[in-house]
């Protein structure tokens, strides 16, 4: 199979079709190698229009919900972007294309060690993984300009909130365990918040301390 081929398609047609216009997201997105991140068996949907599993109930999300919280993030080069919830590190590599640095934090350990390895290979070094619960978010490197969350939690944990730099933005999935909507947080320079929504979703469940307290049974 022409992996580049299928990326390309996978842009053209998922990406670019459904309005996504940043250009330096949509070269992300042509960039990374999406295939490496996905089982073996699973590489040919690599670049299909949905989500994959990927080991230990969770999942790689679909690229245009990767292009869509990318792009509502506005990143410009500069920043340093707090990801909660590394999974496959699809997510991380895009991110890491775009900007200075990415502190990454996954809970599953197997999973942020196989990310690395990928990330490694792909000689993607200004990323920063942790094990860790990412509900609490990375305090000792906060604040962020910008935070993605790869899960949906009932809420916005507050930290995530307190951790965000003025005219910072975050990103995340809000609802139940079932359904989300995509909600991007903008701290204004007078310490207020807007709030947007933008799009229903479905994500894995956010776990941790300020999250939901167990996986789904």
């Amino acid at each position: 199979m022409d992996y580049s081929v299928a990326r390309r398609r996978m842009v053209e047609q998922q990406i670019v079709a459904r309005g996504i216009d940043d250009s330096r997201v949509i070269q992300a997105l042509l960039d990374v190698p999406r295939h490496l991140f996905v089982e073996p068996g699973l590489q040919s949907h690599a670049y299909s229009d949905g989500s994959l599993p990927i080991g230990e109930k969770q999942t790689i999300s679909q690229p245009y919900i990767v292009a869509v919280m990318t792009a509502a993030l506005g990143l410009s080069g500069s920043e340093r972007v707090l990801e909660v919830g590394t999974g496959s590190g699809y997510q991380t590599a895009v991110l890491a294309k775009l900007v200075k640095r990415v502190y990454s934090i996954e809970r599953i350990p197997s999973l942020a060690a196989k990310a690395r390895r990928i990330l490694d290979q792909l000689r993607l070094y200004n990323i920063n993984i942790k094990i860790a619960d990412g509900t609490i978010g990375w305090q000792d490197q906060a604040p962020f300009d910008a935070i993605l969350v790869a899960a949906g939690s009932p809420e916005i944990p507050q930290k995530y909130l307190d951790q965000l730099e003025i005219n910072g933005k975050l990103i995340m999935p809000v609802g139940n365990r079932e359904t989300q909507e995509l909600v991007l947080v903008i701290k204004r320079e007078d310490g207020r918040f807007v709030q947007q929504t933008l799009m229903g979703c479905r994500f894995v469940p956010l776990i941790g301390e300020n999250g939901w307290q167990s996986d789904p049974v």
